[in-house]
């Protein structure tokens, strides 16, 4: 491994994970051991105390059937057997003092706890101790208890068998869990690795992809994991992105093609301004046809804006009740001639009152834009349909058609047909700018509405427009 990759190895999740698993499962690993140390010493404490108790009741039958010299004999005989290093005996007066004991070179150290004889007295039944022998890795544990009328008799067992196992619980503990938590961390390095292998994929994927080239996608794994759902969520995004730098690149095309007709005609009318005679007569006209090619431009550039301020919802709109009854009957008014000067049947179905909320200029000009575009792409003697009402399969919604006998709209256009400056007449034969139907549909939206819609080539469109009615209280 590179030197500079080590020292960059503990900023990394993975270090970070794995170190936080095995530091957890350490403190887990030690709280075992503390439990389990304290279970097993507590047992052979409780085991070894049982067992001296016993003792001491062993030699109180034995004092009341046969008196205090069969106790003595039966001690010494327990010490000789079990060995003088493993258990020793006493048996005391009252007063604490020792008349008799079993061989104590070994355990001369240990004296008489009166305290403890004192308890008795008192009415204790047991009294335990434990000692450490100065030099010696063991401890002994000691009973007091009370055998016969005035005797006392304390017995003293080694905990060193105990010691050994304790001490040997805590080496096969330590080497247990040394080799544990050194797999743990392996473990936990490669589980932490192989969880964000999936991240790493989404990294290096978002290296690769550059301006010029957005194809490139995180490979699913197919795990159902989170790391999956970020991998799909950032395909999908990237799809997103994908379709939206596509959408700006082909209206920038759309916008400069627009922009260059009428520029290049006003910079034609400027040239002919410029080498005619002063006081010409086609000053006025040249200027008339300069200010309509600006009017074009400006007109353009604000349906941009406005399309723009209200898919973004900054723009201000001025909600009242409008009844969309009036504006459909409004627009057929308007158009009316235009489409008779084509030849064009223009019927219109609307009940008296379709409230809604909104903006009314706004509602207007969505509305004009879809007849404009029915009239302007149905040929001569065809028919424009135009009906509103109210679906009755969806309360909450108002319905407004538009289906004309035009050309229809090739299958590959209609999922472009609301993008802005996208003409399905590439030749841009046809008057407009492409973003008329962009407009209907940011007004749509921004009432809650939709516009939808559906075309066959050569029959022709249906336009439908939904929008909530105005909820009555």
């Amino acid at each position: 491994m590179p030197f500079g990759r080590m020292i960059r190895l503990p900023r990394t999740l993975s270090f970070r994970l794995t170190l936080w698993y095995g530091i957890v499962f350490s403190l887990l690993s030690c709280l075992a051991f503390l439990f389990f140390y304290v279970l097993i010493t507590t047992n052979l404490k409780q085991r070894l105390d049982s067992r001296l108790s016993d003792k001491i009741s062993e030699f109180e039958a034995i004092y009341n059937l046969h008196g205090l010299e069969d106790v003595k004999a039966a001690a010494l005989i327990e010490s000789q057997a079990a060995g003088e290093k493993k258990i020793f005996f006493r048996l005391l007066y009252a007063g604490g003092v020792a008349f008799s004991s079993s061989n104590m070179s070994y355990w001369r150290e240990i004296g008489i706890n009166r305290n403890a004889v004192g308890r008795l007295v008192e009415g204790r039944s047991r009294v335990y101790e434990t000692l450490t022998l100065p030099g010696r890795p063991d401890r002994v544990r000691i009973v007091y208890g009370i055998i016969g009328r005035g005797v006392v008799a304390q017995f003293g067992y080694s905990m060193e068998n105990d010691t050994a196992f304790v001490s040997i619980f805590k080496k096969i503990f330590l080497i247990a869990m040394s080799a544990l938590i050194l797999t743990a961390i392996l473990v936990g390095w490669f589980m932490a690795r192989r969880a964000l292998s999936g991240v790493e994929a989404v990294t290096r994927t978002a290296r690769q992809i550059s301006e010029s080239d957005l194809s490139r996608r995180v490979p699913i794994m197919a795990r159902h994991e989170e790391i999956d759902r970020l991998a799909v969520t950032f395909n999908q995004m990237l799809d997103r992105i994908e379709k939206l730098v596509s959408e700006i690149r082909e209206m920038g095309d759309n916008i400069a093609h627009d922009l260059k007709s009428p520029l290049t005609r006003i910079r034609g009318m400027a040239e002919i301004s410029i080498g005619s005679e002063p006081g010409d007569g086609d000053d006025l006209t040249l200027a008339g046809g300069t200010i309509e090619e600006c009017d074009r431009l400006l007109d353009m550039i604000n349906t941009m804006l406005i399309i723009s301020k209200t898919d973004a919802g900054a723009g201000e709109i001025a909600m009242a009740p409008v009844n969309l009854a009036d504006v459909i009957r409004g627009a057929v008014a308007l158009f009316a001639p235009l489409a008779e000067d084509k030849g064009l049947y223009l019927s219109c179905e609307t009940p008296e009152n379709l409230m809604v909320r909104g903006d009314l200029k706004m509602l207007q000009r969505a509305m004009a834009n879809l007849v404009d575009n029915a009239i302007k792409y149905t040929p001569a003697t065809g028919n424009i349909d135009i009906r509103a009402f109210r679906d009755m399969k969806v309360t909450e919604r108002i319905n407004i058609s538009i289906k004309d006998s035009g050309d229809g709209i090739d299958t590959e256009d209609l999922s472009k047909i609301f993008n802005r400056f996208f003409r399905c007449d590439q030749s841009r034969a046809t008057d407009g700018s492409g973003l008329g139907l962009s407009l209907a549909r940011a007004v749509a939206r921004a009432h809650g509405g939709e516009i939808n819609v559906e075309s066959t080539p050569g029959k022709g469109s249906t336009f439908t427009l939904y929008l909530p009615p105005m909820k009555i209280s």
